[in-house]
């Protein structure tokens, strides 16, 4: 079964799908041969920290970001979801980003709201672009893709700029641009985590990591509240 396929399979199946951070081809290998996993997610701190020695502020390019997900990918048959960023510029660059993503055998990617150069998403200083612009991006991206599996997540980073309200309607108006899947970024409480649940109609994607502004929470409590796919960074 082609990687797409699986992750597909995964979201319409019951349960939480975990997937681990991996900077590497080999911690790809680790997280696959701990088993229990459902997926690796190819994180963009991770990418930049390993790859530069340096934080998450957009300093890899795209092509960069694509070798390194082409190397995971390759290292393990586990569904890859990918960070892609902003894009890397705007809806045209977006096209050729969901391509070469694509072609490097990941399953899916995440493309956020952020204005370029980004910034890590739990950075203070963040800004978003427009969300008409963020539409456009996403309209791009499902056009783009070749295999109707491939998962396109659409992340927000509107509540540390906007607020959580104005972060939800981006949210829903991003399921509507034909995003599979939502990511919230940065969350501040377990109320916050609940509201998203009760009013984004889409499978939600959330991050865990120790030390950020969203509470760390056991994989269980994130399903019982409704949360499809969790990304873990383990230190």
């Amino acid at each position: 079964m082609k990687k797409t396929a699986q992750l597909r399979r995964l979201l319409s199946e019951p349960g939480i799908i975990v997937a681990p951070g991996a900077h590497n081809a080999f911690t790809a290998k680790i997280i696959e041969q701990n088993r229990g996993f459902q997926a690796v997610y190819m994180t963009g701190s991770g990418a930049a920290m390993s790859i530069l020695g340096e934080p998450d502020v957009g300093l890899l390019t795209m092509t960069e970001m694509v070798t390194q997900a082409r190397n995971i990918a390759k290292a393990t048959s586990l569904p890859v979801i990918a960070d892609a960023d902003t894009g890397y510029g705007n809806a045209i660059n977006v096209v050729r980003t969901v391509k070469e993503f694509e072609g490097a055998g990941v399953a899916a990617i995440h493309l956020e709201d952020q204005v370029t150069p980004k910034r890590c998403g739990h950075f203070e200083g963040k800004q978003v672009v427009s969300e008409n612009e963020m539409i456009g991006k996403l309209k791009a991206a499902v056009d783009a893709r070749y295999d109707p599996d491939f998962v396109i997540i659409a992340r927000t980073d509107a509540r540390a700029v906007l607020g959580p309200e104005a972060a939800i309607q981006r949210a829903n108006a991003y399921v509507e641009a034909g995003a599979d899947v939502i990511f919230f970024e940065a969350p501040q409480s377990v109320e916050e985590l609940e509201t998203i649940v009760r009013h984004i109609d889409a499978p939600l994607l959330v991050n865990m990591d120790e030390g950020t502004q969203t509470p760390f929470l056991k994989f269980g409590q994130l399903e019982k509240m409704g949360f499809k796919i969790v990304i873990i960074f383990i230190s």
